[in-house]
């Protein structure tokens, strides 16, 4: 009985020390996580964060802030789509000319731009809460600013990837305005209705910056894949048995003899030397030197030059 007690006591207390230290591995795990939220908000002791800096200065000079948020972002966007997607420089390296213009279009156009369009929609509808007044701004935003934005977006990256005339630019817009319309739609209600509901105003361009990173650098890299797996196909062929200059087998000086049998002979009756079937061949001498219309051999030809005379 006694011993038995003992085991029991026994299991009870490292019942108990494994309690104990699972809840002070939670307790640590929980202050890691403390002290990492407060490293970026910090608030504690009153001190600003990082998000509280960021946010300090987004709302004492908003434009600058969103310029170089907007230009740190497109920069990286296109060297992480570089990465994703393996597309080197011609120096092998994934930093190519259009991370620098990408941080220029990002600071110069689109953050501009962006402030100016969110900061109108928001004057718009300020202090409208209903439900009515937020699928109109949802419907604003899709229909009238989506469509501005991107097609300066398109017209920004045709120019970035060399377009120089308006009918390379037209194209280029033609081509993606309705793709990248369809991504609009389906990302921007859902982030707008999320910012209305938890953001302040004055976070909501960052806030759309982040999201337009995060889809833009899938859109990007799989683009790049796509023209790579092109200019493959182009360089190397697809694996269907046609060369560099489109032909399927067939020299490039060479004529199409026709459907062959096992023999060699062509469906047409003629032989792989050119010949026919009837002993003529293509130029319409016969085998036997005579011409197709009959006479003496090379009447079909002018004659030759005459041979030296001889006296006998």
């Amino acid at each position: 009985m006694s011993v038995k007690f003992e085991k029991e006591t026994v299991k009870t207390t490292e019942a108990v020390a494994g309690a104990a230290a699972e809840a002070a591995a939670a307790v640590g795990k929980d202050d890691l996580l403390k002290n990492v939220g407060e490293a970026i908000t910090k608030t504690k002791g009153g001190a600003n964060g990082y998000l509280a800096a960021y946010l300090k200065h987004l709302q004492e000079n908003p434009l600058r802030t969103k310029m170089l948020t907007s230009g740190t972002l497109s920069g990286l966007q296109e060297f992480l789509a570089s990465w994703i997607a393996h597309d080197r420089s011609k120096h092998g390296h994934y930093f190519t000319s259009r991370v620098p213009k990408m941080a220029l279009y990002g600071a110069f156009i689109s953050a501009p731009l962006g402030h100016v369009l969110i900061s109108i929609l928001q004057k718009i509808f300020r202090g409208r809460k209903s439900l009515k007044a937020k699928i109109l701004q949802i419907l604003i935003s899709n229909l009238i600013i989506s469509p501005i934005q991107n097609s300066i977006y398109l017209v920004s990256m045709a120019v970035i990837a060399g377009a120089r005339t308006f009918h390379q630019v037209r194209a280029t817009v033609k081509a993606g305005f309705m793709p990248v319309m369809k991504v609009s739609w389906v990302v921007s209600p859902i982030s707008l209705a999320f910012a209305q509901q938890f953001l302040p105003e004055h976070t909501w361009v960052p806030f759309f910056n982040i999201i337009g990173f995060i889809i833009g650098t899938y859109v990007n890299a799989h683009t790049k894949k796509k023209r790579l797996a092109a200019l493959r196909r182009k360089h190397y062929g697809d694996g269907s048995g046609r060369d560099l200059g489109g032909r399927d087998g067939r020299d490039l000086g060479a004529r199409d003899l026709g459907p062959r049998d096992a023999s060699g002979r062509d469906l047409g009756g003629r032989d792989l030397s050119g010949r026919d079937l009837s002993g003529r061949d293509l130029s319409g001498r016969d085998l036997s030197g005579r011409s197709v219309a009959g006479g003496r051999p090379g009447d079909e030809y002018p004659p030759g030059p005459p041979g030296p005379r001889r006296d006998y």
